[in-house]
């Protein structure tokens, strides 16, 4: 399963915003994302289809184990990434968050290896 940008985008604002509320309800994704909900609804209902989110009975938004994984690997990725750019190279916090947002997606396997190995050396 290839993930688009937007879905694993997504899924991360999922999962960073069930560490900060719990329950997660296609609102929340809306307003974090600062886009319509019926955006957001095509969107869960395609996550839905291919196993990474199921609805709870109460319409909250809950990641499968594999929605999980996935979610997972974009933040750190996300995290990694933006470390690496602010501390190792000295880029703003800001910019760094913006520019790991859209680097996520395109950075080969190998190079985000090797940028975690590097990042973890320097105890970043």
């Amino acid at each position: 399963m290839a993930l688009y940008e937007s879905g694993e985008n997504y899924l991360e604002t999922i999962l960073m915003l069930e560490g900060r509320l719990g329950k997660v309800r296609s609102v929340d994704v809306a307003n974090e994302r600062e886009v319509s909900r019926a955006s957001v609804s095509r969107a869960m209902n395609i996550l839905k289809r291919e196993g990474l989110l199921a609805f709870g009975a109460d319409g909250s938004l809950e990641l499968t184990k594999i929605g999980r994984q996935a979610a997972t690997a974009v933040y750190e990725r996300h995290r990694v990434i933006a470390d690496y750019l602010s501390n190792y190279l000295g880029v703003d916090g800001k910019t760094a968050l913006e520019d790991a947002c859209r680097i996520e997606h395109v950075l080969s396997d190998e190079s985000f290896s090797r940028m975690k190995d590097a990042v973890s050396k320097r105890g970043l």
